[in-house]
């Protein structure tokens, strides 16, 4: 069972002794630009994830979403953005004195304002069997973080208040509830699993109605490419298959028409 902790303290060490990276100095190698991150946004997430079968052919069945999503505005244009992740609960009333309840929140927020940006909150409900007891997201939770520069959420907990999020907000959920319970933040910071996507801070997400993805930093600039690639090679099939007399033998002549597109 998860302690209810914030972070791990300053010097704190693993079992061979080495210590642990703050969560404050998150490595983030050659982080991508703002530019290629909002290129990507042109695309919805099954597009980007078969781009990655090509650009990061290991990660064909692991980095995305794999149990089904709650899209609560399945209006809204794809997302891409930095996670900040937490874990959360709601079944029992949370341990802490007002205070320290206070001070986890406060530290949640400033890593949620946190750059790079915009951010993406990922958040994890550690109260299965009862996961989505109570509604950490509505109204007031929607509207903070988006004036923090968070462009949505990704839950596997419960939602509420859907009339009345703040606007262009993307909401992936497990389930909506009308109650937020006990709901409360056990710790932020980690890595944490939602809908079978791991996620640790600063990840770069593509999210839409369809789910989530994490897309490596080395696979940012050549999503475009890939994207095009396949483009081309899937309009031989559609075209052939809209042509009248369209038979298994013309598909047969497609497929080998598209293994000669590079």
């Amino acid at each position: 069972m998860m302690r209810e902790k914030p972070l791990r303290e300053k010097g704190a060490v693993d079992k061979a002794g080495r210590p642990f990276p703050a969560a404050t100095e998150t490595r983030m190698p050659s982080l991508p630009s703002l530019a290629s991150l909002q290129a990507l946004a042109a695309w919805d997430t099954p597009t980007i994830c078969n781009a990655l079968e090509i650009t990061n052919p290991e990660r064909r069945a692991r980095g995305f979403t794999r149990r089904p999503v709650v899209a609560a505005f399945p209006q809204m244009k794809p997302v891409v953005a930095f996670a900040r992740t937490a874990l959360i609960r709601s079944r029992e009333p949370h341990p802490r004195d007002r205070d320290s309840a206070n001070k986890i929140r406060l530290g949640y927020y400033e890593h949620i304002a946190a750059e790079p940006l915009p951010s993406i909150a990922v958040i994890q409900d550690i109260d299965a069997p009862d996961t989505g007891f109570g509604a950490f997201w509505g109204e007031v939770q929607t509207h903070v973080h988006a004036g923090l520069g968070c462009a949505g959420v990704i839950t596997d907990g419960s939602v509420r208040d859907l009339d009345a999020m703040a606007p262009d907000f993307l909401v992936l959920a497990g389930s909506v509830m009308p109650s937020h319970a006990h709901v409360h933040l056990v710790e932020y910071g980690g890595t944490v699993s939602v809908f079978g996507m791991v996620v640790s801070p600063n990840d770069v997400i593509h999210a839409d109605r369809h789910g989530a993805v994490v897309v490596p930093y080395d696979a940012v600039e050549k999503i475009p490419a890939a994207v095009d690639l396949l483009t081309r090679r899937e309009k031989v099939i559609i075209e052939a298959s809209k042509q009248p007399g369209f038979s298994v033998e013309r598909l047969r002549q497609a497929f080998r028409e598209q293994e000669d597109i590079h």
